[in-house]
């Protein structure tokens, strides 16, 4: 089992003192003790491990004996996500973290069935943004998952312009995901639409072939780690 990861905004020097928030997570919630190794990061690619030396209610402190850095993963995984209801879209962020997806953008599509008002849109964003930080750690992921600002339509049309490879999901499309070719670098655009479908002036908006991800209609919280696993299959996991 590898060891635990929390975030840490500094990773400059020897000996690093783990406090606030994340620092009583660690030694309150997680239990780490004098002894045990971790790991911490940035979040944007650099880490540093070592053994706890100090354990206290209010953090933790780690003597550093290992450190490192780890590259941004190309081709860029983005995974445009239609606001799902209740605990589908904790689901849906959850596991878009665990299974690789670089940046996560929260869709207000036309059947989403969200109210959109500045204090909802910034608790729903809150949410989802502490979703991906908790499941980055869980999955022990150097660069952490990004949940962007909730979009509206013509901005992820916007998105799916400037991709090396958009890939606009539709349970009537003709061409299956099997067959696009994978781009080695750029923004491969994965665009999952609510419980209801796409609109028909979402994808003439879109002006992007539509793609089929199986003879199965998936929910929306599960859409997206399916079709991502099967293009990180033929890019990154090689």
């Amino acid at each position: 089992m590898g060891v635990a990861v929390f975030f840490c905004k500094d990773l400059s020097g020897a000996e690093l003192t783990l406090d606030g928030a994340e620092g009583r997570h660690a030694a309150v919630v997680r239990r780490i003790a004098p002894g045990e190794r971790i790991r911490l990061t940035d979040g944007r690619g650099a880490w540093a491990e070592g053994v706890v030396t100090d354990a206290s209610k209010s953090g933790v402190t780690v003597a550093v004996d290992n450190r490192g850095a780890v590259p941004a993963s190309r081709p860029r995984l983005v995974v445009v996500q239609a606001l799902p209801k209740g605990e589908r879209a904790e689901l849906a962020v959850e596991m878009l973290t665990e299974v690789g997806v670089d940046v996560i953008v929260p869709w207000n599509a036309e059947r989403s069935q969200f109210r959109s008002n500045p204090e909802r849109s910034a608790k729903t964003l809150a949410k989802w943004r502490a979703w991906a930080f908790e499941a980055s750690k869980q999955s022990r992921r150097a660069w952490f998952a990004e949940v962007a600002p909730i979009a509206t339509t013509a901005e992820v049309a916007r998105l799916i312009a400037a991709a090396a490879l958009p890939v606009v999901l539709h349970e009537e499309a003709k061409i299956p995901l099997a067959s696009l070719h994978v781009p080695t670098d750029g923004d491969i655009v994965i665009v999952i639409g609510p419980e209801g479908g796409i609109s028909p002036s979402e994808l003439a908006t879109f002006a992007a072939d539509p793609i089929r991800l199986g003879d199965t209609v998936l929910r929306t919280s599960t859409a997206g780690v399916a079709a991502a696993s099967a293009l990180l299959a033929r890019s990154r996991w090689t």
